[in-house]
């Protein structure tokens, strides 16, 4: 079967599917789960690519919500992943658009399978809960380091984005650290003096890494939120709690920026008495090490889709992405497509309202078309896919 023919099966496919999956999108929508927490769209992505024939395991990687799903040709080939992410914001809900992300994703892969027993091969979907951090969050990396991509040759995904279809951007590492402090409790008016203040403690931190962040290079982030503080004026407070995320471009810059956040903890807690502890709450987040002639690729498919790519306004997105830490061992894309004509940025009522639009609906078929094709390109291809991999490599290797 020729390359043309394989696409326009694909196509066939995905136009059929189309009312089916966009559903899909609506009723995660609808019905919005946080990190780990995400059952309802754990089951209906997993029970639909079973109805398609795929063979699924659930909860795995550490994850309750997590999944897999494997149709394996009987020829030999190479391993093709799609990412799927499906969790909600909290109180924001499907604010950053993963309800159209899961979706796109296994209708990309269902309609890769159309092909696959031609160009010999597997294709997967990794259902990987938790991308905006949370409870047990972040679960790609999980699933690096439990295994799951040592026989994989690509992974491809395509993130929901406002205005323009962009290709893959580098993003920055990220650590989630809870700051706490324990001091002593005391009547605030009576006995101020035989008390240990935890809050004071807290803020020394929060005003001294405001002025940490003019002695930081343009590439670090630093924010946070105190979520303990006391539990009333007129006691001296006994524990203090923060969470603050720290990012960089690169590792080193992370870990650079993790220590002297560190010393602040540790000055804080001399100059108060109180005790002070700084430890990570969920998985660290790796940079995106994107690869330009897998974009080109991807960038290739969606203009034979009638699209048009916008170059990006960033050297390097000032935000993460646990797809960061698929990208430091197998190439990977996750190209941002449209789903408005308007600008907005994520995590914003317009986004939530994009993420279900009719134009935000229409994204889940062009995005797992460009994505399959894509796929489709690799499978045939061996020399493509190892020049791939060998950019890959390096790239990896110089950062």
């Amino acid at each position: 079967m020729s390359n043309e023919s394989m696409r326009r099966r694909i196509a066939d496919f995905a136009d059929s599917r189309e009312a089916v999956y966009k559903q899909i999108a609506r009723d995660i929508h609808e019905r919005p789960e946080v990190s780990n927490h995400e059952f309802y769209a754990c089951a209906r992505l997993a029970d639909q690519l079973e109805a398609e024939g795929f063979a699924t395991r659930r909860d795995v990687a550490g994850h309750r919500t997590g999944f897999t799903a494997v149709y394996r040709a009987a020829k030999p080939g190479p391993v093709i992943v799609f990412l799927a992410e499906y969790d909600a914001l909290p109180a924001l809900g499907h604010a950053c658009g993963h309800n159209l992300y899961g979706a796109t994703s296994i209708l990309a892969a269902a309609s890769l399978k159309q092909v696959i027993e031609e160009t010999g091969g597997e294709v997967r979907v990794y259902g990987t809960p938790g991308e905006e951090g949370g409870e047990n969050g972040c679960s790609k990396a999980d699933f690096v380091r439990e295994g799951f991509f040592k026989d994989v040759d690509a992974a491809l995904c395509a993130h929901p984005n406002a205005r323009d279809h962009r290709l893959t951007e580098k993003t920055l590492a990220c650590a989630a650290v809870d700051i706490e402090f324990w001091g002593k409790s005391a009547h605030a008016a009576a006995a101020p003096e035989q008390g240990v203040n935890a809050l004071d403690a807290l803020i020394h931190v929060y005003n001294a890494i405001n002025a940490l962040r003019q002695h930081l290079p343009q590439d670090v982030r630093i924010h946070g939120i105190i979520t303990r503080g006391g539990d009333a004026p007129n006691i001296v407070p006994d524990y203090a709690q923060a969470k603050f995320y720290l990012r960089s471009a690169s590792a080193p810059g992370l870990d650079a920026v993790y220590h002297k956040v560190e010393h602040i903890v540790e000055g804080a807690a001399l100059s108060t008495g109180a005790k002070g502890s700084m430890r990570p709450y969920q998985n660290l987040v790796e940079n995106t090490v994107p690869t330009p002639s897998f974009d080109a690729l991807y960038r290739k498919n969606l203009e034979l889709l009638g699209e048009k790519v916008v170059p990006s306004p960033h050297v390097v997105l000032p935000g993460s992405s646990d797809v960061g830490n698929v990208s430091q061992v197998v190439p990977v894309i996750q190209p941002f497509i449209s789903i408005s004509d308007d600008v907005f940025p994520a995590h914003t009522e317009e986004m939530k309202a994009a993420a279900c639009s009719e134009r935000g609906l229409a994204s889940v078929p062009l995005g797992a078309k460009a994505l399959a094709y894509t796929a489709l390109d690799v499978l045939e291809d061996p020399a493509l896919l190892a020049a791939i991999q060998a950019e890959h490599r390096a790239l990896v290797a110089e950062q």
